[in-house]
Parts: C-alpha cells; sequence; structure tokens
C-alpha cells in the first residue's frame, strides 16, 4: 500500500534574506566533523532520522559511509551543548554550480522543542555562503519534524518546488 509523502523544495540566494536566529547560549556551539569520523555522520543520520522515516542510508556498509563522509564536497557539522551532541547538517558544496545543498539536518530527540533547528540552519546558510555559494537549497517532507518546514520558511527560504510522491 502507497502513502503519499508531499515533499518541498527550498532555496535561499542571498545572505541578506536570511533571518538568523543567533546562539541560546554560551554553551552551544557548532563545529566541523572529522571526515575521517565517519560513524558520527552514520549516528546522527540514524537517530534523527529515526522518527522521519530516513530509510536509505540504513542498508550501507562501514565502507558506504566511509567513501561518503571522504568526499570533498561534503562538510558535516554538529551542534553541542557543552560536550553533549545535540544535532547536526549536512552540507554539499557543488563550486561549479555555485551552490550548496543541506543535505540532512536535524536535531537528536532529546533536545527538540528547544529552538535549536534555528540557530542550527542559521549557521548552515552562514556557513554555505561563506563557501561561495550562491544558492542554498534543500528538501524536505511531509514525513519530517512537524516543524521543519516553518524554521525553513522562517529562515528566509522560499519554496520553488513541490511534488507528491507515492511510496
Amino acid at each position: 500500500m502507497s502513502k503519499p509523502i508531499l515533499r518541498k523544495y527550498l532555496e535561499i540566494k542571498s545572505l541578506e534574506n536570511l533571518k538568523e536566529v543567533k546562539k541560546p547560549s554560551e554553551n552551544f556551539s557548532i563545529q566541523l566533523i572529522d571526515s575521517k569520523d565517519f560513524q558520527l555522520n552514520k549516528f546522527f543520520y540514524k537517530n534523527v532520522g529515526k522518527n522521519c522515516n530516513w530509510i536509505d542510508r540504513l542498508v550501507w556498509t562501514d565502507q558506504n559511509w566511509i567513501k561518503h563522509v571522504s568526499d570533498s564536497n561534503l562538510f558535516s557539522y554538529m551542534l553541542k551543548e557543552n560536550d553533549e551532541i545535540a544535532g547536526y547538517y549536512e552540507l554539499i558544496y557543488k563550486s561549479e554550480k555555485q551552490e550548496a545543498e543541506i543535505a540532512y539536518f536535524g536535531i537528536l530527540e532529546e533536545y527538540r522543542g528547544l529552538k535549536l533547528g534555528g540557530y542550527l540552519l542559521s549557521d548552515a546558510i552562514k556557513c554555505s555562503f561563506s563557501k561561495g555559494a550562491k544558492r542554498i537549497w534543500l528538501h524536505t517532507c511531509s514525513n519530517d519534524h512537524k516543524n521543519a518546514l516553518s524554521n525553513y520558511l522562517a529562515r528566509g527560504m522560499e519554496i520553488f518546488k513541490s511534488e507528491t510522491l507515492n511510496i
């Protein structure tokens, strides 16, 4: 039995359009994940995505993960509260197109509801522009967190495409 999934694609083309959320407190930081540490990307993918039906990478072997994080166009960042990990995002930067895709983004369950998504998304957008991107885009769907779309729109992103998939 198929279930209709609504997918929306969003973009932002200027840092001036970003409605930034500042760091909630000095206890929070965002740092680049070492590309050799594929286990962190794997952990975040499984734990952030478990309630959103992220399934495509669940069958990946460690070799698949190593290849993924070794891609020179991939940049993964994690949100921390002091020494505790709280969320992450993955950017895929394409210099030839001067664009970045926010491929995966999310907050761990125990940190949801603390208004951290806006701060993390603001950082992802600023980071993408600092790498030379002229366009940052992502897609979200009706399986994602209930506040995902509103967060993207509130940061100044605009919908440029919608589609319904039967999965």
